[in-house]
């Protein structure tokens, strides 16, 4: 029997495991770096040991050495790292430990997604044709190239122009090094509104095979899931295919001889015809909704099968509908650029289920996957789901780094989505300015200023030493206007008010009355309609939390340093990232949209473009140099 797990895995699946691991009375041992020592999955496990260097969690050596140091019979590897390495699985097994996993044969075979094709295309499961990249024809176009070893994301190019096939299989390959340390790349026709379309199988030793339903990813950017639901839209409106697909599942565990829990991913077309895309062998990210609507907790099978136990002959039915968001540090607005940097507060309300690895004060690495949660809601109809999950999701309170909320709120209330009209070319489809626009409007905004700013008052009226009991710029004969500026959404946003002795006068907002003010919360009389507002201050920063949406806003100093203006024309590091090339050299005449600085960054390349027509005046950085983010990489002055 395993006694004591290790997982070689860090943040939000770490804890997963340690849940079920706890609940089940076996024994819990965390790894970290340098960068998530004060990570809550380290302070969750029984026992915790270092790795040396932000990469220890690809040294096999050094965790193998940790299991051992810390009394561990097993070891589970989450997802992500090395959790698909089949010298991995075969140095646990080899080191006397239980691995928590499948065979590393069936890991060795599903590794290489080229080879993967060709057994599953021999085993009589459809594939999509693979393409060579030296030898792709004009007529075959466009094509999306892959990276081989792994999966995310990354490695991955849509190319609809001949010219452009080397340089982006050059791009795929360097990224596909940096993430998995294997630079092959492949290409396969693009089906451009397909259907990510996955079957959960769980198999033991014994020859049992479960296909445990189906879930629908094929809401996705960058070609990553962010919304995953069970069951599939397509498949509920497609007479027979869910029959067809478990079939295929089955026959593509059995091919390999799998045991435990794994992924059998297919893209489909509006018709419900389907073509093989590989097989994770491991945990998805995306396990909850199978488990919200099958009952089953998928770490208890995985640990029973690693034990030798049995399934059942048959899985368990599914029933309701399951949707999961991942709420991801970036930017969606702006090329979905990653973010790092502290969350201050993180709450999410409501009757959801939340997996994070990040609680109030974590930091988000630069070295590490920027999703800070996976938010799953679960209902009898998808509908429901849908309107639960959007709900708890703009009420949460989240502060700190900029994240894809808004996104995830606006595709989960859209229309399309709510019809199960889901197809990877989703953001193509509806405008991506559109849905990731703000959740809340410019009166949202403007009301949150004043609830800001009447908050920070009633904080100074707390804290006065003298005249404790006066409001904020009290005086015995009439005052002026205080006034208080904010950096928000669209701009700058002065707020005037002025305390009187029937209350608060707000000359810009007649229709404004207060409530109620603490330094935490304010309470504004809009149109005769009482609205509350949650103020929380981090330095400058200020997030206010309504009904009416969430806003950030960033206090303005009454005297701004002149020396820390930004030229016009400056390209400003938009994340922590290391330098990779510059494209061009002081003096050179460049266009806008020219790609001039590429970083590095969470595992992923970013280009950084000229603003407008001009010259290089300037370059500050050279390949090879970290950056900060807001670092002035280089300046773009106009004219000759």
């Amino acid at each position: 029997m395993i006694r004591r797990v290790m997982v070689a895995n860090r943040g939000e699946i770490a804890r997963r495991v340690f849940a079920t691991c706890r609940r089940l009375g076996i024994g819990t041992v965390a790894v970290y770096t340098d960068p998530d020592a004060a990570s809550p999955h380290v302070a969750e496990a029984d026992a915790a040991v270092h790795l040396n260097g932000t990469t220890g969690y690809l040294d096999t050596a050094q965790l193998i050495a940790a299991a051992k140091a810390a009394d561990a019979d097993a070891i589970h590897p989450g997802y992500g790292f090395l959790s698909e390495n089949a010298d991995f699985a075969a140095a646990v097994i080899d080191a006397g430990l239980t691995w928590v996993g499948p065979p590393v044969a069936a890991v060795a075979a599903m590794g290489s997604k080229i080879e993967a094709k060709k057994l599953m295309s021999a085993a009589g499961v459809p594939v999509l044709e693979e393409l060579d990249p030296d030898t792709v024809t004009a007529d075959q176009l466009p094509v999306l190239i892959k990276a081989s070893a792994g999966g995310g994301g990354r490695g991955m190019r849509i190319v609809r122009e001949l010219s452009e096939l080397q340089g982006q299989v050059e791009a795929a390959s360097r990224e596909a090094q940096s993430a998995f340390s294997d630079p092959t790349v492949f290409c396969e026709r693009y089906l451009a509104a397909g259907h990510h379309v996955e079957v959960q199988v769980m198999a033991d030793v014994h020859g049992t095979v479960w296909a445990v339903g189906e879930r629908e990813c094929s809401i996705q950017r960058r070609h990553q899931k962010i919304i995953e639901e069970a069951p599939s839209p397509l498949v509920e409106r497609t007479q027979g295919m869910r029959a067809k697909l478990f079939d295929a599942a089955r026959l593509a565990a059995a091919a390999i001889g799998y045991s435990g829990a794994g992924t059998v991913e297919f893209m489909a077309d509006e018709k419900g015809d389907f073509f093989f895309l590989e097989m994770n062998t491991r945990l998805q990210v995306e396990h909850p909704v199978t488990e919200a609507t099958t009952g089953l907790d998928l770490v208890e099978l995985q640990l029973h099968v690693a034990d030798g136990g049995r399934l059942d002959a048959h899985a368990p039915p599914s029933h309701g509908s399951s949707i999961e968001a991942r709420l991801y540090a970036e930017d969606p607005a702006k090329g979905w650029q990653p973010q790092a940097g502290t969350v201050h507060r993180f709450d999410v309300p409501g009757q959801v289920r939340v997996d994070t690895g990040v609680v109030d004060g974590t930091t988000v690495s630069i070295y590490y996957d920027p999703m800070i949660a996976k938010v799953i809601s679960y209902a009898p109809t998808r509908r429901q789901a849908a309107g639960a999950l959007a709900d708890a999701l703009a009420r949460a309170h989240i502060h700190g780094v900029r994240t894809n909320r808004d996104l995830l709120v606006n595709v989960l209330r859209h229309q399309a989505f709510l019809d199960g009209a889901t197809d990877t070319a989703f953001f193509d489809t509806h405008g991506l300015a559109e849905l990731a626009a703000p959740l809340s409007d410019e009166r949202a905004v403007a009301l949150s200023a004043v609830a800001a700013a009447l908050a920070e008052a009633a904080q100074n009226r707390a804290t006065a030493a003298v005249f404790a009991a006066a409001p904020s710029g009290w005086r015995n004969v009439s005052s002026s206007y205080q006034s208080k500026s904010y950096q928000g959404p669209q701009g700058e946003i002065e707020v005037r008010y002025r305390f009187t002795r029937s209350g608060v006068d707000v000359p810009d907002h007649p229709a404004v009355a207060l409530v109620s003010s603490a330094p935490e919360k304010v309470v504004l009389s809009v149109d005769g309609v009482d609205r509350p507002f949650h103020v929380a201050r981090y330095a400058d920063a200020v997030f206010v939390d309504s009904p009416l949406g969430p806003v950030s806003l960033v206090a303005q100093p009454r005297f701004p340093d002149p020396d820390s203006a930004i030229a016009q024309g400056s390209l400003l590091a938009p994340m922590p990232g290391s330098v990779l090339r510059v494209g061009a050299a002081v003096g050179d005449t460049v266009t806008a949209g020219q790609p001039l600085v590429w970083l590095e960054a969470m595992k992923m390349e970013h280009t950084i473009t000229a603003p407008g027509d001009g010259v290089l005046a300037e370059l500050h950085v050279e390949p090879g140099q970290q950056v900060d983010v807001g670092t002035v990489l280089a300046l773009v002055a106009e004219g000759d």
